[in-house]
């Protein structure tokens, strides 16, 4: 009897067991949208102010830009009806816009919708020397034709135009905000509206009045999840269709990159456009000696750290340009050799009783960036420990960007996504200054990026390169960073591919080439 009761208790407990799994299985199975899943909350999602890639991500679906970078690497209109018609002197050009397309809340993007965009970008953006230091005005000569008068010819212009940061947004519902974010909304004429915002997760829809190519789901859950271990655990028990690789472990990384080997997951991934480097304040003794920099730039062995650090996930990056951006092979900055190191440093005065100390910064939040700091630090007690030592000192990155103008960190890992697919989105923010004192730059954007370097020649390098196209631009540009290189306030790491991975029933994730993913060719096989 007490055996037959314990059999009913079991059978009980097992059609509890699997009603429960069929109904865990069902609700899989029933959800609508597809949930994609990165790390980090999105405090905004206004295209002025977004400055991250989980921001730009989800900006990517809800609005549109004037011009895309399409497979070939070409410009390709967008918005735009035709490839951007330039004056003979340089100095106008003229877009030509498409018609019949509608904002989110009904409104009509025309011309003067775009200029409304451009100039409230121009007067609150984060980046809006992007704009600033290339136009003059913005005018609308008819209602589907924009004219830039430019203070000097710009053959980055065409290129930035495809920069997220410049969607437009409705003139309509942001007449309050001409002066001020609007964080929590967002009205453009993407393929998908937002349907519910929160740091946590935002929702978006398709939009049913699309102009263009209709997405290919019923929504997106874009959920922001706090860490690595998360995002990982929710791959793989389910909980999420598609996961974004920004801030994923590089250990779990591997795994995932295995899983999709072995057929578990299926993934995708796009051009490198995420440079790792370390920032070198050039303003203050010791880092303000040339020759100390410069032997800090052969200290490092990438090889090594890749392979530690990433398991060989991130490419070893001699260049603070994403390699495939100049079309050529090119690697300014020194292979490792310790014994150059040494030699420089001993015409300064260090090695044996004198040892140059670095106290090195990394970002606590960034599980990478501590890994890179203790790499480096064991290889140069291995190498060179009778002439340098490195002392760590991690801080949260919210921190660290917020102090890097303050000039509060003699050397501190970094790491850098251009705006838009050019090697000026790359050297302009590291390198441009527009007040010089012999190199020590006093106003500029090498002030913000904590460097404090500059040079007279690369300053006029980088203007000239404005007035050159193709080939002997992309030339004038490899200049620039040779001069960056010899200057050694920055030494490059190495190079990080967007990468996505999705479950079995989603789509393999496909990128643009500005390294998003492309949300709405996501779909249910």
């Amino acid at each position: 009897m007490l055996k037959l009761d314990c059999i009913k208790n079991i059978l009980k407990v097992s059609s509890i067991l699997l009603i429960l799994l069929q109904l865990s299985c069902s609700q899989y199975k029933k959800r609508e949208n597809i949930i994609v899943a990165s790390a980090g909350k999105i405090e905004s999602l206004d295209p002025a102010q977004a400055n991250t890639i989980r921001t730009l991500q989800i900006l990517s679906a809800l609005g549109d830009t004037l011009y895309k970078i399409n497979k070939e690497g070409n410009l390709s209109p967008s918005l735009a009806k035709d490839l951007p018609k330039v004056s003979k002197n340089g100095l106008l050009i003229d877009i030509p816009l498409k018609e019949n397309i509608s904002f989110h809340d009904g409104s009509i993007f025309n011309a003067e919708a775009m200029a409304f965009s451009l100039n409230r970008f121009r007067n609150i953006g984060t980046l809006n020397y992007l704009l600033n230091d290339k136009i003059e005005d913005i005018e609308v000569k008819g209602e589907f034709l924009l004219r830039i008068k430019l203070k000097k010819p710009s053959s980055s212009l065409a290129s930035l135009l495809t920069s997220v940061n410049l969607t437009p947004v409705s003139p309509d519902s942001y007449s309050n905000y001409k002066d001020s974010f609007n964080n929590k909304k967002f009205i453009g004429t993407g393929p998908y509206f937002l349907e519910s915002f929160n740091s946590s997760q935002q929702i978006i829809k398709p939009f049913k009045n699309y102009w263009g190519e209709k997405p290919l789901n019923k929504g997106i859950n874009f959920i922001n999840y706090s860490n690595s271990s998360t995002l990982f655990g929710a791959i793989k028990t389910k909980e999420v269709d598609v996961l974004i690789s920004n801030s994923i472990d590089d250990l779990q990384r591997l795994t995932l990159n295995n899983m999709a080997k072995n057929d578990q997951l299926k993934s995708g991934e796009g051009d490198p456009i995420e440079i790792g480097y370390i920032t070198f304040k050039s303003n203050k003794l010791p880092l303000e000696n040339k020759v100390v920099r410069r032997a800090l730039s052969y200290t490092i062995d990438r090889e090594l750290i890749s392979q530690q650090v990433s398991f060989g996930t991130r490419e070893p990056l001699r260049s603070i340009v994403p390699t495939q951006l100049h079309k050529k092979e090119f690697k300014p900055w020194p292979k490792y050799n310790p014994n150059t190191a040494r030699s420089l440093l001993k015409t300064e005065g260090y090695c044996g009783t004198e040892i140059l100390s670095i106290p090195l910064t990394f970002r606590s939040n960034v599980p990478a960036d501590k890994l890179l700091a203790l790499t480096w630090r064991d290889q140069i007690k291995r190498d060179l420990s009778d002439c340098l030592e490195i002392t760590l000192n991690g801080i949260e990155s919210t921190t660290v960007y917020k102090q890097l103008s303050e000039g509060a960190f003699e050397a501190v890992i970094l790491d850098w996504t251009g705006a838009y697919p050019d090697p000026e989105a790359y050297l302009t923010p590291l390198l441009s200054c527009n007040e010089l004192n012999n190199n020590s730059c006093l106003k500029g954007e090498a002030v913000f990026s904590g460097s404090f370097w500059g040079d007279k020649k690369l300053q006029e390098l980088l203007e000239k390169s404005e007035e050159l196209v193709g080939e002997s631009r992309l030339n004038n540009l490899i200049k620039v960073e040779k001069i960056a290189a010899q200057g050694g306030a920055y030494l490059p790491i190495w190079l990080v591919n967007p990468k996505a991975w999705s479950l079995k029933d989603i789509s393999q994730p496909e990128f643009s080439k500005d390294g998003l993913i492309i949300l709405k060719n996501l779909k249910r096989d």
